[in-house]
């Protein structure tokens, strides 16, 4: 059973090319890791099965269909950390957390709840407090990391998590995400590291940049 399929996906722009013609398919609750050097596409890849970026040419398909990030189902199955997401300076991080949950079905008290242990599980949780604009370049990355874990998916697109972060929060990171993959959650991840990479994913898609 496939759930990630991509058929000779490619992307250029004025004729530059932003992805190299690449297929491969993903089962549900697989780990792939794509790796390559800047500028190899893997950033763009992500984006297509996102559902924000266009096809030049080929086909991506999640669980059968095209994606399409206006369709409810679609967002539904799909949770994508590509940059940091949209933040309030206005709001702490526990009710950017809850208020995530919120929005995807928790009432309010298990909305708390859920950002409560969003934020002990990326070890931020006497941060709850903390506005957006007071952190850390590698504690704004663990927030955004727990932003968009909090919500269900069935599908987790992450672009470089560890950006930014030390050895220790590597370490927790490859944790989250492993137990997440052993849930059941399919993975997709960009990465550099191969420490991460060799502790969370169970393949690896390699892309190279295409100089032609």
């Amino acid at each position: 059973m496939t759930i990630v399929e991509a058929r000779d996906a490619h992307v250029a722009i004025d004729k530059v090319s932003l992805l190299a013609p690449t297929s491969f398919s993903v089962a549900p609750g697989d780990a792939l890791a794509v790796t390559g050097s800047n500028g190899s596409g893997k950033t763009t890849l992500l984006r297509v099965l996102a559902g924000k970026q266009q096809l030049t040419g080929g086909s991506v398909t999640i669980a059968g269909e095209a994606p399409n990030e206006k369709d409810a189902e679609f967002r539904a199955r799909l949770a994508a950390l590509l940059g940091l997401p949209p933040l309030s300076r206005s709001l702490t991080l526990h009710e950017h957390l809850a208020l995530v949950a919120a929005s995807w079905g928790d009432s309010v008290e298990l909305a708390r709840e859920a950002a409560s242990d969003a934020l002990r599980q990326f070890g931020i949780q006497r941060l709850q407090r903390r506005f957006v604009h007071e952190l850390s370049s590698g504690q704004t990355q663990m927030f955004a990391l727990a932003l968009t874990l909090i919500r269900p998916s069935e599908i987790l697109l992450l672009d470089e998590p560890e950006q930014r972060l030390d050895a220790e929060r590597r370490e927790l990171l490859a944790d989250v995400l492993a137990a997440r993959v052993a849930s059941g959650t399919t993975l997709i991840m960009a990465s550099h590291s191969a420490e991460l990479v060799g502790r969370v994913c169970d393949r690896e898609l390699a892309l190279a940049e295409d100089v032609a």
